[in-house]
């Protein structure tokens, strides 16, 4: 069955929005939210990426993050894919209560469920590239690999969640 989510405040899959309130620390500072990271880094080294990581909310973030009145960097299209990867896999690491819920999703396939976005979702027609559900998926299978790595209590690596919590 796949998975699908939207809303920051859905329970038990809004922890998987860029807007959930999940915040963690990255190139040295801290980042509210995903969001705030992802729309920030489109102006890395600028002042105004500062002024997205201190915005208020991350629906505050996105929309400085998408001012047209601002120069992209200029690898952005090259780069944002990874910016994301990045993000997401930073939010995960640093909050156990999320990451065992992504982990209970299995081998689900992740969705996020929006018609406005054919990119980072499915799109208006459902057949969008629904990249950052793809994104999830390969965060959940790289923590998976490293509990696996991990030696058993050491504190280093993410714990895995009890099986009864998997679907």
């Amino acid at each position: 069955m796949t998975v699908y989510f939207y809303g920051a405040d859905e329970v038990p899959y809004g922890c998987f929005s860029n807007f959930s309130d999940h915040g963690f620390d990255l190139d040295g500072v801290w980042w509210p939210t995903s969001e705030h990271y992802f729309q920030a880094q489109k102006f890395k080294g600028t002042r105004h990426a500062d002024l997205i990581r201190r915005a208020r909310t991350p629906l505050r973030a996105a929309e400085l993050g998408r001012d047209a009145s601002r120069p992209l960097r200029r690898d952005w299209e090259r780069v944002k894919d990874d910016v994301m990867r990045r993000a997401v896999a930073t939010k995960f690491r640093a909050h156990a209560d999320i990451r065992d819920v992504l982990l209970s999703t299995g081998d689900e396939e992740i969705v996020e469920d929006t018609t406005s976005d054919h990119y980072w979702g499915r799109g208006r027609t459902g057949n969008g590239k629904n990249m950052l559900g793809r994104i999830l998926v390969r965060t959940r299978s790289r923590l998976r690999a490293e509990l696996a790595e991990a030696p058993e209590g050491d504190g280093s690596r993410p714990r895995q969640p009890p099986s009864s919590h998997r679907s």
